[in-house]
């Protein structure tokens, strides 16, 4: 009697199919809309983006507007996500980007995606290992008087990171959820007190001004703010870890970039408020990362600022479990579909997790928190090399490939709807794609040529043109795998971007033809 299901798409749904592929579909029924969200939401680190990139953007660029930008960045990325979630409803691979970008631009584009987003995401959460290390030395030395340097915690924290990812998601899910929910009850405590006793010029809404926009700072603003957006775009990766992804999915997208949305622009609103319109660039120039715990120690008093700061590392610790998980998922997708070794498309025992992905991700961000370490060369260590360096560097490098994954995904909605004659059905969101396609390319262009300026470099460095090129050596790098399985593996490479899909096909034909070979 056969213990198999014999619906190959219940099988591999319940992650339980018998064929050769039985390791190959992540476990479904793991996350719900509230898992799924909170999974994604804590990639946003909403403690570190008001904490670090607003104060930064205020001061670097001195755009008094930043509240007004994240209103329109929120307006773009909804556009971007109405084609994206619609094409969520077609593919279910945890693949995300380079499947959607497979569908509609062919395997090598899909390649070419692959190794983009492994590079990105890596680049992201690597890039975090830095900042959270710096903040947690410092914290010891202030509260503990224990001098340690940086990478010690990075690596403490990267081997637990590396635990959790090997667990379930469903697991993982509920350690993001709570230290999401505290974070953002803190911003919103300040943002509340920050009202009740504003600066000088009172509740102003001069930030909201279109003025406020003018100056030469303001695409270099628009690719600082972007950044703080990253994370609803992982829906998709998750999907088939849910039980409705058609249903989940575009849900928990809408739901992220409204909400981002919102909440990005009411809290640095509530800075300006804090300072005076007028003030609020010289004192992020003076205070810099420190400017929301000067604001805050003054109204909510030393111990309040004393708990902001230990969730401030706590966030970032939930933004790189969110991003390991991202990463681990990707190293899984690519595996399964002959973009890596066969071993990454494999998940471990009873958790159904990725977790030979978990293993390749931990790796990479050692090897990048060790070689930063050995370079350093400060007797105990530079306290601001993991800042200005790891986490700048590596930070801009990563958003610069989402923000491209991104644009592809947009003409990729376009090539995908037309391909299949459903034009004329899905016209409007084929011009929404489109218009946010043309606005994340405009947004790419200021990227790469503001590049030295995101990077704290002269416009002299190497670095302005090496960074960004790590970004066009992958794309370049997975066009050409993508070119040379088609001409070697036509069979693998036209499998690219389908996932579980591809497997479900293939148990389907293996059935057959045990049918027909029993069939006297």
């Amino acid at each position: 009697m056969s213990t198999g299901s014999s619906d190959p798409s219940r099988a591999a749904a319940g992650g339980i199919s018998t064929f050769k592929g039985q390791e190959r579909a992540l476990r479904a029924d793991r996350l719900g809309t509230g898992g799924l969200l909170l999974s994604v939401l804590a990639a946003t680190a909403p403690l570190m983006v008001v904490a670090g990139v607003m104060p930064t953007t205020f001061a670097v660029m001195g755009i008094v507007g930043q509240p007004l930008l994240f209103v329109l960045l929120g307006v773009v990325l909804i556009l971007f996500g109405i084609g994206y979630a619609e094409m969520s409803r077609h593919v279910h691979n945890a693949g995300a980007f380079y499947a959607y970008i497979s569908r509609g631009l062919g395997g090598t584009a899909g390649a070419g995606a692959a190794l983009v987003a492994l590079v990105a995401y890596n680049a992201l959460q690597a890039g975090i290992y830095g900042i959270f290390g710096f903040e947690v030395a410092g914290l010891l030395a202030t509260h503990a008087d224990i001098t340690v340097a940086w990478w010690i915690p990075s690596l403490l924290a990267l081997a637990l990171v590396g635990a959790l990812g090997c667990l379930k998601i469903d697991v993982n899910a509920r350690v993001l959820g709570v230290l999401l929910i505290i974070e953002v009850v803190l911003v919103v405590i300040f943002d509340i007190a920050a009202i009740a006793d504003p600066g000088p010029q009172g509740l102003s809404l001069n930030a909201f001004n279109p003025d406020t926009l003018s100056g030469a700072g303001v695409g270099t603003a628009l690719c600082f703010c972007i950044a703080a957006f990253l994370g609803f775009e992982q829906a998709p990766v998750y999907a088939e870890e849910t039980s409705k992804p058609h249903i989940l999915v575009p849900r928990v997208m809408f739901l992220a970039v409204a909400g981002v949305a919102v909440f990005f622009a009411f809290s640095s609103w509530a800075l300006t408020v804090a300072t005076g319109p007028g003030q609020i660039v010289p004192t992020a120039q003076e205070q810099s990362a420190g400017l929301l715990f000067f604001l805050t120690e003054a109204r909510l008093g030393e111990t309040f600022t004393d708990v902001m700061h230990v969730l401030f590392v706590t966030g970032m610790f939930a933004a790189m479990l969110s991003f390991h998980n991202v990463v681990a998922r990707y190293a899984f997708a690519m595996g399964r579909e002959g973009l890596l070794p066969s071993a990454f498309g494999r998940t471990t025992g009873g958790s159904g997790a990725p977790g030979t992905g978990s293993l390749l991700q931990t790796a990479v961000s050692a090897l990048i928190v060790i070689a930063f370490a050995v370079t350093d060369d400060k007797p105990h260590g530079d306290p601001t090399a993991p800042i200005l360096h790891l986490f700048t560097w590596f930070g801009n490098v990563g958003a610069l490939g989402v923000i491209v994954l991104m644009a592809l995904a947009s003409l990729s909605v376009v090539v995908f709807f037309v391909r299949r004659g459903a034009a004329g059905t899905q016209g409007w969101r084929l011009v929404t794609s489109s218009l946010a396609g043309i606005a994340l390319v405009v947004i790419a262009f200021y990227t790469v040529k503001d590049f030295d300026v995101l990077v704290g470099a002269g416009p002299d460095s190497s670095l302005s043109w090496v960074l960004p090129g790590i970004i066009g050596l992958a794309l370049v790098a997975g066009l050409t795998q993508g070119l040379i399985m088609r001409s070697r593996n036509p069979e693998a490479h036209a499998r690219i971007g389908l996932g579980n899909e591809a497997f479900q096909l293939e148990k389907a034909a293996e059935s057959a033809e045990t049918e027909k070979a029993s069939t006297p």
